[in-house]
């Protein structure tokens, strides 16, 4: 495989060596820069201050690096170079000025950059390069991701692809290893470990819900109607007086969303976004489905996409709380941390899959990310499965 076509390959990423990491990690920064250009603002540059920090904490700064996962996260680690850089993680005070973070990512990647060279070409040695890159695709991810919603274009509002409606898919009663196996590499704590399932039989939609599919929820007085909704996403929707996902200004009678200032409309074949977990569990209960399960909704993604399945438009709402597989435990640096409040509180859940506005290298079919169930800021929407 090339350089070029393993900066793009999940498998790749996942196990990139010294060489592949430092081209990789150059790639991800100029990611990062070109979309912290698109949309210079407080929230985006706070965004991209978090890159800088993962590296000098996790790299930079600490004498243990080269343990990897058997490192004392406890342990003393170095001063640091910019002396604002934890308040900037918490949201502190001002956002940090553009000039002065510009010269902090270079000189943090510069610093990263040099002890990569002389790193052991080891899963130990590469551990938190290798979140690094991780966490930086992330951060761009958000970035363009908050360009998005605020930056102002003609015409039909920017998204993912319109698609044309298909019949959902059958899937046959399996056994299926859920998780991530112990084969080397970055294995991400929420993905371990694998372990068998039987999954029953199921049918899944092809292809998320279609801002088309939420109009007739909608039109149907889908967000007046309580009979739709669980107590506490009824108890959302009041609180917020919603009547259509963030950001958008209409859904009866054509998708008008609010970008940079200015309405858009959105093609109806577009897969709907901006949806928390209470709306996607609404749409199901008014038109008779459920959300997928977490081991079916990685099985159609693992073994479907000959018959039909598309996912990679929007994170996709899973059923069930965020919860740990057997064996789990926390993994230094982990970008995707369990919630604190687990187990039993039920106020995270799991989305599935990418957006449009994730990079290809981290568009990994077992990927979890545990996210508050009224999170409606990420692109978040969902697809269904009969009951």
């Amino acid at each position: 495989m090339s350089a070029l076509a393993a900066l793009d390959d999940p498998h790749a990423a996942r196990h990139a060596s010294r060489d592949l990491l430092s081209l990789a990690l150059i790639d991800t920064r100029n990611h990062l820069l070109h979309a912290l250009g698109r949309h210079e603002s407080a929230a985006s540059l706070r965004i991209a201050a978090q890159a800088a920090w993962y590296q000098e904490h996790w790299i930079v700064r600490h004498v243990q690096c080269q343990r990897g996962e058997a490192c004392d996260v406890m342990a003393p680690r170095l001063g640091g170079s910019e002396p604002k850089q934890e308040a900037w993680r918490h949201g502190q005070g001002d956002a940090p000025a553009a000039a002065e973070l510009r010269a902090w990512l270079a000189q943090s990647l510069e610093a990263t950059c040099e002890l990569l060279h002389s790193a052991a070409d080891s899963d130990a040695g590469l551990h938190f390069y290798r979140l690094a890159l991780a966490h930086e695709d992330r951060c761009g991810e958000a970035l363009n991701d908050l360009a998005a919603r605020h930056l102002r274009t003609s015409g039909v509002a920017a998204g993912p692809p319109a698609r044309a409606q298909t019949a959902p898919l059958w899937c046959p009663a399996q056994r299926w290893r859920l998780g991530s196996e112990r084969r080397g590499g970055l294995v991400p704590a929420g993905e371990r470990w694998a372990h068998d399932m039987h999954v029953p039989e199921f049918e899944i939609d092809a292809q998320a819900v279609s801002w088309a599919r939420l109009v007739e929820f909608a039109a149907d007085g889908g967000y007046d109607r309580a009979e739709f909704w669980s107590r506490p996403g009824w108890a959302w929707v009041q609180a917020q007086g919603r009547r259509a996902p963030r950001g958008v200004e209409q859904l009866v009678g054509g998708v008008l969303v609010q970008r940079g200032g200015v309405l858009l409309r959105a093609a109806a074949g577009q897969a709907a976004g901006g949806l928390c977990r209470f709306e996607a569990e609404a749409w199901c209960a008014w038109a008779g489905r459920r959300l997928p399960t977490e081991p079916e909704w990685e099985l159609a993604a693992c073994t479907a996409a000959s018959l039909g399945f598309v996912w990679g438009d929007v994170l996709e709402w899973v059923a069930g709380s965020a919860r740990p597989w057997p064996g789990h435990a926390p993994v230094p640096g982990d970008i995707d941390p369990l919630p604190p409040a687990l187990p039993g509180t039920g106020s995270h859940g799991v989305l599935r899959g990418a957006s449009l506005h994730t990079r290809k290298r981290a568009r990994h079919p077992k990927s979890r990310r545990f996210v508050p169930l009224t999170n409606d800021a990420m692109s978040c929407g969902f697809r269904s499965c009969a009951v």
